[in-house]
């Protein structure tokens, strides 16, 4: 009990110096300056000897292949705790400021970043959801999954994002609460690793990293973590447009998953462009306009324009860096903002005409901004040029405050929003205080509609209740969509993996699908946007850790999974391991079987036994004289391919997704195999192989 009091006095006093080191690096003093209050504060409690308990066995652990001690693995290591919940978006916000750490400073150098989970909500606390959300934002350090907060308590922390920076010995050296100090910690783990190097107690070890990216689904064809969805109605028909955020792109498909339009991915940058060179990073919300798409490309911080007349991207608002502004005004891309999450186009009466308005669920700054496509007049008779964008709802503080003052209420990351145009309101999904809210469109008074608490502070009132108003329990719910037929809010209840309807007037919540309710096709797994085709009484859901979009038939009651066959879009020149093997089988029909030998041009890597090692199948054109019996498969099972009758060449591609290690470093690689295989006269009707693959 002495030393937990002694380490949480250290942390406070910690915190109470970072405030004043954090004041003296705002001011203009030079790099040598700054570095010098910094070394002066690290001698000054090394010497004390603070050292932390060690983490609690039996613990789950991601990224690495064993859990990591303190005290063995970290030893001789600059250590950076980053305690977070994987909801928060200032959570996500400070990964970025980590991610750039790690490139700075390697674990060779002598940093180790660890992730200390330590879940806001119950449905956080699964390990299962967890690895999802490492996967979700590419987290490639080690990660532990706290459930009871130990350490969290045992330090006395209070709020996420909190990180602690622990010297070779384990030994409390810094304490940085909140996010906006990604400076301040370079400053910090530089000075760090150069005295205690100085002194040789830095070690060059690795560390047991097994990074789990290796467990998502292979291959091209797929969608990855998808989020938001919405429907495209235009001259052509009716569309679909969805936010494949996992791979940094949009897709537009018809109502059956044929793919359109593929604009932007794989990999994550900020480029206008046409549909094959511009690039998005974590794409979420997307709302529609005749021929164009809106989109919230929030780790870019900015609001994107598809034209698909044009075939073009460009960039509306956002400069692609994070901003701080909680007002607004400027035009364009002059404007910086903090993680859009979701559109909603508003359709203003301004006189006789209707001018469109772009509402923006601004999660980073936990408000509602409005992004003017043309000249209009609004809220007290207020005028505002084409371009402008700036707040219009929440002061920018967390809470859940419903006020008649738009600018007084208080929101708490607001990630889905809808318009009910007949109401003339819009309806938003306050994540973080598990709410569904409604601001008025006409005055901007802001109201409740249901979950949450009365108490405006209460952000923990949480649950998975049906009811009235604030009987209703709901757990962080990220997706809204209006029903104007049915004059009913449709919610994705994210983390009960549920679909939820809302009646706005009565404020009547009922769970009608998802858990196995009304039947046991009915699952979800983190469900994040959701849209209505009225028309057609379909209900499509953007199915997010599941890697689908599901698709749900109001009348019929049942559930598909909207096959969306993406055409593989990579060259060869994608892959550092490209190999090409023909082989023949016969005009008549047949099956080919081909197992795979993987080989290493470094003999120190090995496959590593406790990774899945997997196979995915493509082919570059459709094509009538073949049917996978896979798609996808484990490396220990054959490459299955049946042929019917048929002659020519069919190029098929198989993607190898390996995991292999040398000592205690892993690595996944991606290889590329191009088949052709011929159909010719007298050749087998079965052919099985073995090939072997040298991997450089």
């Amino acid at each position: 009990m002495e030393q937990n009091m002694n380490v949480q006095d250290t942390i406070e006093e910690l915190i109470e110096i970072g405030m004043e080191i954090a004041k003296s690096q705002s001011l203009e003093l030079s790099i040598n300056r700054k570095e010098e209050l910094v070394l002066r504060h690290i001698k000054a409690f090394s010497k004390k000897e603070a050292r932390i308990t060690d983490f609690q066995p039996g613990l789950e652990w991601f990224n690495v292949a064993e859990g990591l001690s303190i005290y063995q693995h970290l030893k001789g290591k600059i250590v950076i705790l980053d305690f977070f919940t994987y909801c928060c978006i200032n959570c996500m916000h400070v990964l970025s400021d980590l991610d750039v750490l790690e490139k700075l400073f390697s674990i060779q150098d002598g940093l180790v970043i660890v992730g200390v989970h330590s879940a806001k909500f119950s449905n956080e606390k699964n390990s299962r959801k967890l690895l999802s959300a490492v996967q979700r934002y590419n987290i490639k350090h080690p990660v532990v999954n706290d459930t009871t907060m130990s350490m969290w308590h045992y330090l006395g922390i209070v709020c996420w994002p909190t990180l602690i920076m622990l010297g070779p010995t384990g030994e409390l050296l810094a304490v940085f609460v909140g996010e906006g100090h990604r400076d301040e910690l370079i400053i910090h783990v530089g000075v760090a690793l150069t005295y205690f190097r100085s002194l040789n107690k830095i070690h060059t070890n690795d560390i047991p990293l097994q990074l789990a990216q290796h467990l998502l689904p292979v291959g091209n064809g797929n969608i990855l973590f998808p989020s938001k969805l919405e429907i495209l109605q235009n001259g052509e028909g009716e569309s679909l447009v969805i936010a494949d955020t996992g791979h940094n792109r949009i897709l537009v498909t018809d109502t059956t998953g044929n793919v359109q339009h593929i604009i932007g991915g794989p990999n994550p940058d900020f480029k206008d462009g046409n549909f094959e060179t511009a690039k998005f990073n974590a794409p979420q919300g997307v709302s529609t306009l005749d021929n164009l798409i809106y989109v919230a490309d929030t780790k870019n911080h900015a609001i994107r324009k598809i034209d698909l007349i044009r075939k073009i991207v460009i960039t509306i608002a956002g400069t692609g860096i994070k901003g701080h502004d909680y007002v607004g005004g400027k035009i364009g891309k002059d404007q910086v903002l903090s993680s859009p999450w979701d559109l909603a186009v508003y359709k203003h009466e301004n006189g006789n005409n209707i001018i469109p308005v772009l509402l923006i669920a601004m999660a980073g700054n936990h408000q509602i901004w409005a992004l003017f496509l043309e000249d209009t007049i609004w809220w007290k008779n207020k005028g505002y040029k084409e371009g402008t964008c700036l707040a219009i709802v929440g002061s920018g503080t967390e809470e859940n405050r419903n006020n008649t003052y738009p600018y007084s209420a208080g929101l708490a990351q607001p990630s889905g929003i809808t318009i009910a145009e007949e109401l003339k309101i819009a309806v938003f999904a306050d994540s973080e205080s598990s709410t569904i809210r409604s601001i008025n469109l006409q005055n901007g008074h802001v109201l409740a509609i249901c979950g949450g608490s009365r108490n405006p502070l209460d952000l923990h009132d949480y649950g998975d209740l049906d009811g009235v108003n604030y009987a209703v329990k709901l757990q962080h719910p990220l997706g809204v969509a209006w029903h104007p037929k049915e004059n009913i809010i449709y919610v994705t209840d994210t983390y009960n993996h549920k679909i939820k309807i809302i009646n706005v007037i009565t404020k009547q919540c009922k769970t009608i699908y998802g858990y196995g309710i009304p039947n046991e096709n009915f699952f979800f797994d983190e469900p994040s946007g959701i849209a209505i085709s009225p028309e057609k009484g379909f209900l499509y859901i953007a199915d997010t850790n599941n890697h689908a979009v599901k698709m749900i038939d109001t009348e019929k009651g049942n559930i598909t999974t909207l096959p969306i066959n993406v055409p593989i879009i990579e060259t060869d020149n994608n892959y550092k391991n490209v190999y090409f093997f023909d082989t023949t089988i016969s005009e008549t029909g047949g099956k080919l079987n081909v197992l795979f030998s993987i080989n290493f041009s470094d003999r120190d890597l090995k496959l590593n036994p406790d990774a899945p090692q997997k196979w995915a199948i493509n082919l570059t054109t459709n094509s009538s004289g073949w049917v996978g019996v896979e798609n996808c498969g484990e490396l220990s099972n054959p490459v299955s391919l049946r042929f019917f009758k048929g002659n020519g060449t069919h190029e098929v591609r198989v993607i190898l997704d390996i995991v292999a290690c040398k000592s205690t470093e892993c690595i996944s690689k991606k290889l590329l195999i191009v088949y052709h295989i011929h159909q010719v006269p007298d050749a087998s009707t079965i052919v099985t192989e073995k090939r072997k693959v040298v991997v450089k």
